[in-house]
């Protein structure tokens, strides 16, 4: 199994990023563009699981404990070393809590947290065979500035497995886990 956890979109984020996609999709063709079904905030990538990880998981994660809280976009931006067009979110405390409190969980089952910064974001599109094209770096402008997304309330966190295929990845909804005061 690949696995990762991540926290869910409302629809009217995924209405919204729906919209623009469709608007900026003809500007950049050149560019392989997520599927709304693939749109997350991914809190931890776990990778390659064993069914003995994945059972010692569930209890671990079920009994994590966070508030529901909201969730804030900060505007449209690029990874360009990997070649990926996002939506930002913004790190707030109570995010950023969340993501510390999903690593800590993992890491009895044998996952170890990343190296890099965690920096929130929901892919929306990426560069194709590592073609940092400049259509990727243009997509933040050709957007209008008056792109706005409401903000979310994180209510669950999911863990998802990621099954592979040539037109990309599909996600399965394995497990929800609520957030309760």
């Amino acid at each position: 199994m690949r696995l990762f956890i991540a926290i869910p979109l409302g629809q009217a984020v995924e209405a919204e990023l729906k919209r623009l996609t469709a608007r900026l999709r003809p500007a950049a063709p050149d560019l392989r563009w997520s599927h709304p079904e693939s749109w997350h905030i991914t809190l931890q990538f776990l990778g390659s699981t064993t069914d003995e990880q994945y059972a010692c998981l569930l209890p671990h994660l079920s009994e994590l404990k966070a508030a529901p809280f909201p969730i804030n976009f900060d505007g449209l931006g690029v990874f360009e070393r990997a070649g990926v067009f996002i939506l930002k979110v913004a790190p707030t405390p109570a995010l950023a809590a969340l993501q510390k409190k999903v690593e800590a969980a993992t890491q009895p089952c044998g996952f170890e947290p990343e190296d890099r910064p965690w920096r929130p974001h929901i892919t929306l599109a990426r560069s194709k065979s590592g073609n940092k094209s400049r259509e990727l770096r243009t997509l933040p402008d050709r957007a209008s500035e008056s792109v706005r997304f409401d903000r979310i309330l994180a209510t669950e966190f999911r863990l998802y497995e990621s099954h592979l295929s040539a037109g990309g990845s599909k996600y399965e909804v394995k497990h929800q886990f609520p957030l309760a005061p």
